[in-house]
């Protein structure tokens, strides 16, 4: 009960296609495809639109400092 071989991975692969049929493989593949590519660009564009955001934070923070307004509101609560 060692490895298995090619011929075993043969049928298990026939097995597999008997059952899912070849465009839901063909879907599934591409779907993993869109995904992975998607996680890697998003981990290039996470450095720098975080920068963009601690920018847009310190902007807000300094605009709300320099107007020293208050905003009245009324709370209503759920019926």
């Amino acid at each position: 009960m060692g490895t298995f071989s090619i011929w075993h991975w043969l049928i298990v692969l026939l097995i597999v296609i008997m059952v899912f049929g070849t465009k839901k493989l063909k879907n599934l593949g591409g779907d993993l495809g869109g995904a992975v590519k998607g996680f890697k660009e998003g981990m290039k564009d996470g450095g720098s639109a975080s920068e963009e955001k601690a920018d847009e934070a310190a902007k807000v923070t300094n605009a709300a400092s320099a107007e020293k307004t208050t905003i009245d509101v009324d709370a209503k609560q759920k019926s």
